[in-house]
């Protein structure tokens, strides 16, 4: 009976040893569905078609993913326009420092709207880092879309080291400080600049702000956005202007001043 158990031993022995005396591995290396997805799309932007590459780099941003927008970062070298353009939103899932990093070559790029687009990328990057590049492109770009792209972006930032530049833009009569190369003529960067004052809440915008509200050579759009901005900030010394402009005959900008009026004085 011995005999028979230790023959049994012998034969089931091998069976019992662990595989890596065998020779064999137990660990298997397997994707999940996202970094398979991820490792696809990557593959897509070697693709000699700048429509595939712009698709691939717009799938990776969707997934809102750092190790997706890490991979969508190589679109921002991209020989085509588009596909730079798409890809400065595609990277916005890494860290803040990251993405205004890998952002900041592009703000010289050759093409308007890849400037354009990226300088809108910082702002939603809301990174103090990109304060003084979209100020550059918002004092010396030579596109209109592009400035009031930087303007938008430095309100988004809310960073208030950038208010003089805002400031000078609205109403440069209004205070010293940097120039733009030109006295800025653009509906649109004059509304971007004012509502981004306002939402920067600092008192130094005020006097720009007041300067825009009462002038009158101004669109009543700009003043509505002066008025409105004045509001945000809430300082009392804008009661004499806000209620001038209460008492305006457009009626929107009247009705502007006023509900800015009661935030400041109920």
């Amino acid at each position: 009976m011995k005999m028979f158990a230790l023959t049994l031993a012998a034969i089931f022995l091998p069976l019992a040893l662990p595989s890596r005396n065998l020779g064999l591995s137990t660990q298997t290396t397997t994707q999940t569905p996202v970094e398979a997805e991820i490792q696809r799309q990557h593959q897509r932007l070697s693709a000699s078609d700048p429509e595939e590459r712009r698709d691939a780099v717009m799938k990776l941003g969707a997934m809102r993913r750092a190790s997706a927008s890490r991979q969508a970062v190589v679109g921002l070298t991209d020989a085509s326009p588009i596909v730079r353009a798409v890809a400065t939103k595609a990277i916005l899932s890494l860290p803040p420092e990251e993405s205004v990093a890998a952002l900041l070559p592009l703000v010289s790029d050759k093409d308007e709207f890849v400037r354009r687009e990226v300088a809108y990328a910082l702002g939603l990057t809301h990174s103090r880092q990109a304060t003084q590049p979209l100020t550059n492109l918002l004092l010396n770009d030579k596109e209109d879309g592009v400035r009031a792209a930087a303007a938008v972006a430095l309100g988004d930032i809310g960073d208030e080291s950038a208010v003089v530049a805002l400031a000078n833009v609205l109403s440069p009569e209004s205070s010293a400080g940097i120039k733009a190369k030109k006295r800025e003529n653009n509906v649109f960067v004059l509304r971007a600049a004012a509502k981004s004052l306002g939402q920067t809440r600092s008192k130094a915008g005020v006097p720009a702000l007041i300067a825009a509200l009462a002038n009158e050579k101004h669109v009543d759009d700009v003043r509505r956005e002066a008025a409105s901005a004045l509001g945000q900030i809430g300082d009392p010394a804008a009661v004499p202007a806000l209620r001038s402009a209460a008492n305006s005959e457009d009626p929107y900008l009247s009705h502007v001043a006023y509900e800015s009026l009661r935030k400041i004085a109920p």
